[in-house]
């Protein structure tokens, strides 16, 4: 069971509170319900970027393999 979650007077308040706060520690996952998000539409920008094709090629690789460079 997670910590109580205090009443806000405004957003000002709501806003300082979560800026010293963890929301973890206010979780119960007890009570979490597993949802599907129906029309939820991934953010995409398309992009035009010139690399030499055996970079792009490695980059796919890497894609689907679900690594990620940082």
């Amino acid at each position: 069971m997670g910590k109580k979650l205090p009443k806000f007077k405004s957003a000002d308040k709501e806003r300082e509170f979560w800026s010293s706060n963890d929301s973890t520690e206010f979780l119960n996952w007890g009570r979490a319900k597993k949802i599907t998000l129906q029309n939820l539409k991934p953010s995409v920008k398309t992009i035009s970027l010139r690399i030499p094709e055996s970079m792009f090629e490695e980059l796919k690789l890497l894609a689907n393999k679900g690594t990620y460079i940082v």
